[in-house]
């Protein structure tokens, strides 16, 4: 089972807890020691931001992919998610750079974190909070070009303009702070299809993360099932856990066409043009309750798509983010926003939850 940390920083001495845990999830990701060295300093001054600017937020670190696959996938990276409802940053672009703070401290820097970083993303708005996502390992992102297939941002088969980068990426927050989380994505390429899918194992705790897990394992084994036939398998394979709600969807940059299905009570909002669209489940409970027929939605796909899955963490009446600049942002940053927002202290959470969030990318972008 996947191992998380969940570091709420409201005092100095959270901040070694943030650093930890950075270096104990670059153990599990196997990254080298120039790479565990960059994932000490970056969990470090992230949470010592917290501190300084928000006075109270959280860093979630988790061993994850890479936001942009190649074919046959890449080593995994860690990710450390800042995020808080501070007064958030007048100028995004000053903060980046190197040296750059409004407390006159020595600190690195966001614009060092950036650097030492394989992925880096900043979201802010004045009076609503923060969002930094950084990743380390994993590699760098494709330049585009470089892979060649679509959906890569390289030339099509025609020798036409470059296609959208497709990303994925998805913030994981476990029940109470613990050490494993019973929802789980993962996110898998098979030549031209790229397959985002996010479990909820039932209830919470160790036997659910199991579930999830279980559900994760059978999708990289075959990446290039479709949704509905994907889920049938998997509810064979679940059957000796406790079961999930899962919901799988594959996005074939060859043809522009999304598939999506899924069984149980697992959120799904595409992103069409200026609205959102609810995609259903059906119910039942994965590896137990199979409904007869399995539906398969069969949609668009343009550059300016967003599709957001989410675990029954999330408060039923919340709202997608509008932020414009968001469809293009790192994926990652798109989940942590959307957890920010839908939750309150009005609404304290009861269960898991997971936001995982499949994008494209501009051309020329990754």
């Amino acid at each position: 089972m996947p191992r998380l940390w969940n570091v709420p920083v409201r005092d100095s001495t959270r901040v070694r807890d943030a650093r930890v845990a950075a270096e104990d999830a670059a153990a599990l990701a196997g990254l080298d020691e120039r790479s565990t060295a960059a994932v000490s300093l970056v969990a470090t001054e992230l949470a010592t931001n917290l501190l300084k600017h928000a006075r109270d937020g959280e860093v979630l670190i988790d061993v994850v992919q890479p936001s942009v696959l190649r074919e046959g996938g890449r080593a995994p990276a860690v990710q450390i998610a800042a995020v808080d409802h501070g007064p958030g940053i007048a100028d995004v672009a000053d903060a980046l750079r190197d040296g750059f703070s409004t407390t006159r401290s020595l600190g690195a820097g966001l614009g060092t974190c950036r650097r030492l970083s394989d992925e880096f993303a900043l979201h802010s708005v004045l009076g609503r909070g923060t969002v930094a996502v950084a990743r380390v390992g994993g590699g760098a992102p494709p330049s585009p070009g470089d892979d060649g297939p679509p959906g890569d941002g390289g030339p099509p088969g025609d020798g036409g303009p470059p296609v959208p980068v497709i990303r994925a990426g998805g913030v994981n927050v476990p029940y109470a702070r613990a050490d494993y989380s019973g929802d789980a994505w993962v996110w898998v390429r098979s030549g031209d299809r790229h397959t985002l899918m996010l479990a909820d194992g039932l209830g919470h705790g160790p036997e659910a993360a199991r579930a999830s897990t279980a559900a994760v394992e059978a999708v990289r084994r075959r990446p290039r099932l479709a949704p509905a036939e994907a889920l049938l398998r998997l509810h064979e394979e679940l059957g000796a856990t406790r079961g999930a709600a899962v919901a799988v969807a594959q996005l074939d940059t060859r043809t522009g066409r999304l598939r999506f299905a899924g069984i149980g009570n697992i959120g799904a909002r595409l992103r069409e043009g200026d609205r959102w669209r609810a995609l259903l489940s059906r119910p039942g409970i994965v590896g137990h309750h199979r409904p007869g027929t399995v539906r398969e939605d069969d949609l668009a796909w343009s550059a300016g798509s967003v599709l957001i899955l989410h675990t029954d963490g999330l408060p039923s009446s919340w709202t997608p983010p509008s932020d414009p600049c968001l469809p293009a942002a790192d994926p990652a940053v798109t989940a942590a926003v959307t957890i920010r927002d839908a939750g309150s202290a009005a609404r304290p959470v009861r269960d898991d939850t997971a936001v995982a969030v499949l994008t494209s990318a501009p051309p020329g972008r990754s």
